[in-house]
């Protein structure tokens, strides 16, 4: 996952795997991203996972 970093250390307390990236995709199926500023990216990765379905 990919969050903003306020929340990272509770994103890898709880199990998850953080990357400082601007979006994730996790499984072919989630899609994560840190901030608004990386709605671009966001939407790039959604679209594509939903195209393939």
């Amino acid at each position: 996952m990919t969050c903003v970093k306020a929340i990272a250390i509770d994103l890898r307390n709880a199990g998850a795997d953080f990357y400082d990236e601007e979006v994730i995709v996790d499984d072919d199926r989630l899609v994560t991203s840190r901030t608004p500023d990386n709605l671009p990216a966001f939407n790039r990765e959604s679209l594509r996972i939903l195209q393939a379905l």
